[in-house]
């Protein structure tokens, strides 16, 4: 209780005035306290993950391939120098925003399960903590960790000879990954103009391209009811948008990401099915099914 009242105080204020035109939000580049809504401990601190379900169309292989993805946004405590989730409350534990993104999909004969977490201090101005990203198929599995350090310590494992272990070390730059948390937590701190951005694990590892920053364009846009942030890579061919709700919790409706190869353009697109709020870890017995139903999976 301390804590959320240590939140409340230093960090209730409104967001931004809404408006029904639409409109390009020059905003700060800079990562300061990022939590300014009033229901945020409400919402966030009540016990429960938030799970939306989407319906995938995954580009791969040069063709679009039908599949399902699921994001899980919860709340943790967090041992920042051992860098993983704390077993027990402490006071050295810190508070984390985690996103948990999965997707499932089959190409010809064969099954894909990705999944990427990234964890994201909630009350503080440092960049994402760690993120970690996996993909499993009947070829073999990849990793990837990032662990947020004097620099950023990146460990890589992979199957592929031309993608064999290693051990990276990058300045910090902006990570692709941790923009969807922080979106979550107050898009009017997302980073926009021309900046050095680090992919997503997941494009960069599915794609064999080198873990470094890349030059991106950022913008963020405005209508009525929605928020649209747009990368674009120009050295990658790449464009992500992701659009949310305009209004607080900012709920992520949607994403599409195409890339250009060969002079042929794929887009991958997620749209949403549902959302809830769960306490799932406590739902693991045969018949703990509902909200599997209700989610649409």
């Amino acid at each position: 209780m301390k804590f959320i009242y240590y939140i409340s105080i230093c960090f209730l204020f409104l967001c931004g005035n809404n408006t029904n035109s639409s409109k390009k939000i020059k905003l700060s580049n800079t990562f300061k306290s990022r939590v300014n809504h009033p229901k945020f401990n409400t919402y966030w601190y009540a016990g429960k993950a938030e799970i939306t379900s989407y319906q995938l169309t995954q580009s791969r292989y040069g063709e679009i391939h039908k599949g399902t993805a699921v994001n899980i946004f919860v709340t943790e405590d967090f041992l920042p120098i051992k860098q993983v989730k704390a077993d027990n409350k402490n006071k050295s534990n810190i508070a984390v925003l985690k996103l948990n993104s999965t997707k499932k999909f089959v190409t010809g004969m064969y099954p894909y399960s990705l999944m990427t977490s990234t964890f994201s201090p909630i009350i503080n101005s440092k960049k994402a903590i760690k993120i970690s990203f996996s993909a499993q198929e009947w070829c073999g599995n990849t990793f990837i960790q990032l662990n947020n350090r004097e620099e950023f310590d990146v460990n890589f494992y992979s199957y592929f000879e031309s993608n064999a272990d290693k051990k990276i070390i990058l300045k910090k730059d902006i990570l692709e990954n941790e923009l969807w948390n922080i979106l979550r937590m107050n898009p009017k701190k997302l980073p926009v103009g021309n900046l050095n951005i680090i992919p997503s694990f997941e494009f960069l590892a599915l794609n064999h391209q080198k873990i470094r920053a890349y030059k991106a364009e950022t913008t963020l846009e405005e209508d009525t009811h929605y928020l649209k942030y747009s990368l674009y890579y120009p050295s990658l061919e790449r464009k992500l948008i992701i659009k949310a709700t305009k209004e607080f919790p900012f709920t992520i409706e949607s994403w599409e990401e195409t890339i250009s190869k060969g002079g042929k353009k794929l887009t991958t697109k997620a749209i949403k099915i549902k959302t809830i709020q769960s306490k799932y870890w406590n739902k693991n017995g045969a018949t703990d099914t509902e909200e599997r139903k209700e989610l649409g999976l």
